[in-house]
């Protein structure tokens, strides 16, 4: 396994948390690169196709999925196969390939118990994995989640996708993004220009024209649906209402299949939601609100070895506190959002063990103390 630290700092930002970033081998040799950042208890990722490890960083569309994920838990995300910084010389685009993928990457993490993030086409390998290996996840979040069964098209659906897929042969790898826009038109209709420009340049720097057919063929063959009632752990499905490439009908069918599962309705048509949208706002307080059991049993587990369990980030953010820095500067110091702020400072104080209105005084305290920065 080799790793390389990836500053992952926007365009004219001089600071920025940074991710880990490594390699491991799938089942079948495979390289698969994955990364890590942030703070908290473990949340692995299994994203969308499109993927760019490192790439994601600077993106005015991914972005603060990145930030604020990282201020709730520290986060594993993984290229899938054949995108990224994976391999990209692949042949199996298979759910069992990719299945045994994730497997690989949560053996390579040392991660033993994790709470597992299911993004859009990742949607059905997380079930796939929450199935397998229920003894390992601690609860499962859902998010444009693919239905779990194979695709049926009629015969004018049949005639649209074989348009897609000319227009991914043809266009894919041109410099002009007049093919792909098409595409990155479903997944973020609501999207700045300088946004679609980024998603348009992502596309074709994400993979090939020959594995964005292959795999998008693949994963009109998965076939889980008869499976999904096996998940045990709590789960959450979040869903754009007026997404067009994984619609709202497939989280009301898995939802109903997975026991106690809880459906939250997002007010978008974005397949990925946009930082400035009222739904990514729901969609962060719902997955914090969730994740908080895990984030109590970490604090716990910590509460007598602070200086051992705090992250560089969240020693960062106790400095600056301690300088009598309010949150705002905070966050203008670090370019982090005020919320992402928030969010560590809440971790610090779980860590410590700390409740109520004098915790940061107390965290401070502490801090000043004990030296933990």
């Amino acid at each position: 396994m080799t790793a390389i630290t990836a500053p992952g700092t926007p365009a004219g930002s001089s600071e920025a948390p940074p991710q880990e970033i490594r390699f491991c081998r799938a089942a079948d040799g495979v390289r698969l690169a994955y990364a890590i950042h942030g703070s908290g208890p473990p949340l692995i990722v299994a994203s969308c196709w499109l993927s760019h490890l490192q790439y994601d960083w600077q993106s005015p569309v991914w972005r603060h999925f990145l930030d604020q994920l990282g201020a709730l838990a520290t986060v594993v995300r993984y290229d899938e196969r054949g995108f990224g910084l994976s391999d990209w010389t692949v042949d199996d685009f298979s759910l069992p390939a990719r299945l045994a993928d994730l497997e690989a990457v949560v053996d390579a993490s040392g991660v033993e118990r994790f709470a597992l993030l299911g993004m859009s086409g990742g949607s059905a390998v997380a079930m796939a994995y929450a199935i397998a290996h229920p003894e390992r996840v601690s609860r499962l979040i859902l998010y444009g989640t693919a239905c779990g069964e194979p695709v049926a098209f009629s015969p004018d659906e049949r005639a649209e996708e074989e348009t897609y897929r000319s227009m991914i042969r043809v266009g894919w790898a041109k410099e002009d993004p007049e093919f792909r826009r098409v595409f990155t038109m479903r997944f973020i209709p609501g999207a700045t220009e300088e946004q679609l420009r980024w998603f348009d340049d992502l596309q074709r720097m994400s993979t090939s024209a020959e594995n964005a057919v292959a795999s998008r063929i693949a994963r009109q063959q998965v076939d889980i649906e008869g499976d999904i009632p096996r998940i045990s752990a709590p789960t959450i499905v979040l869903q754009a209402i007026g997404d067009r490439s994984t619609t709202f009908d497939n989280a009301v069918s898995v939802s109903s299949l997975i026991p106690n599962a809880r459906l939250v309705p997002l007010q978008s048509n974005n397949h990925i939601l946009l930082a400035d949208e009222p739904a990514w706002g729901v969609f962060i307080d719902e997955v914090a609100s969730f994740l908080e059991p895990d984030r109590q049993a970490a604090g716990s587990r910590a509460a007598d070895r602070p200086s051992e369990a705090l992250t560089p980030r969240e020693r960062e953010v106790l400095r600056l506190a301690a300088d009598g820095r309010t949150n705002d500067e905070i966050a203008d110091a670090l370019t982090l959002s005020v919320r992402t702020v928030e969010r560590h400072l809440s971790n610090v104080y779980a860590k410590l063990g700390l409740t109520g209105r004098s915790a940061r005084t107390a965290a401070v305290a502490e801090y000043l103390r004990h030296q933990l920065g």
